[in-house]
């Protein structure tokens, strides 16, 4: 394994297997944002989600995909054009993955790739000694999704960010105000049925609040126009804001949403207070 990849893994303290494929899946992450800097990706686009979350403000859970909206709306934007750029920086580091267009079974505005490549296989190249790497399936994969929205809503604002590992580069992404917009509309427009439950969502939710964050009310109302949520012409106040989001903690199944993010996080006693008793009261407080 490349020499820079070993520094980056001393940051997890790995002591088991879950350690080690969750510290790689996320120096991939980051090893695939080199690759799309050094193809000029983000002068059209910007990096937002939970993975940016995690990698540039310290978010202390980990994310699975990597989520991009183009800074205009474009139809014809094709991300198998960045593919290869993607692959050639990994193998680059030792990682033998395949980047490949997922091609659409229907017309919607969301250009997506998968990053995939055997777990085990990335492991042992770290080392054979690794506790419990014995009890990995030999055909298990490492599977990282990118989404890139191609009709962007209006009014999100931007920053730029730097890495210095494992070369310098930077990348574009939504300013906090506007990653917590995104956030907001998820939890309050996203289709929780049929096992979409998003207690990532949530979590992310009280991470945002803890940093005193204010969301950016014009982008978020923008989102909501798009999907159908607010009429054109309409907006949404934080008074307003307050009181849909009490109404949507009455419905959410609130052991389903921790069993979500359980996975993704190393403590699980930062979910004992989960209860819409404490969601409409955090909510009152400090949004």
């Amino acid at each position: 394994m490349h020499s820079a990849v070993m520094e980056m893994l001393k940051k997890y303290n790995c002591v088991n297997t879950d350690d080690y494929k969750n510290g790689l899946k996320e120096i991939i992450q980051e090893i695939a944002l080199l690759g799309l800097y050094r193809s000029d990706f983000f002068n059209t686009a910007a990096f937002y989600g939970g993975s940016a979350l995690r990698i540039f403000y310290g978010l202390n859970r980990f994310s699975e995909d990597l989520d991009f909206s183009l800074l205009e709306p474009d139809g014809n934007f094709d991300i198998g054009s960045f593919c290869e750029a993607i692959k050639d920086e990994l193998g680059a580091y030792g990682f033998s993955m395949n980047v490949e267009k997922k091609i659409k079974s229907f017309d919607s505005n969301i250009e997506s790739a998968f990053i995939k490549g055997n777990t085990k296989i990335q492991i042992m190249d770290i080392s054979s000694e690794i506790p419990g790497i014995a009890k990995l399936h030999k055909n298990e994969k490492i599977r990282i999704k990118l989404e890139i929205d191609t009709n962007p809503p209006a009014e999100a604002g931007y920053e730029v960010k730097y890495q210095l590992i494992p070369v310098p580069y930077s990348v574009k992404l939504f300013d906090k105000p506007s990653l917590f917009s995104g956030k907001l509309h998820a939890i309050l427009c996203r289709n929780w049925d049929g096992g979409r439950s998003k207690g990532r969502d949530l979590y992310d939710y009280l991470w945002y609040l803890s940093q005193n964050t204010e969301p950016n009310l014009k982008h978020l109302s923008e989102r909501m126009k798009q999907t159908g949520h607010l009429k054109n012409g309409e907006s949404i106040t934080t008074g307003e804001l307050k009181v849909i989001l009490a109404d949507k903690f009455e419905t959410i199944d609130f052991k389903a949403m921790k069993a979500d993010v359980e996975p993704f996080i190393k403590d699980k006693r930062e979910l004992a207070l989960w209860s819409k008793e404490f969601f409409i009261s955090v909510t009152k407080d400090n949004l």
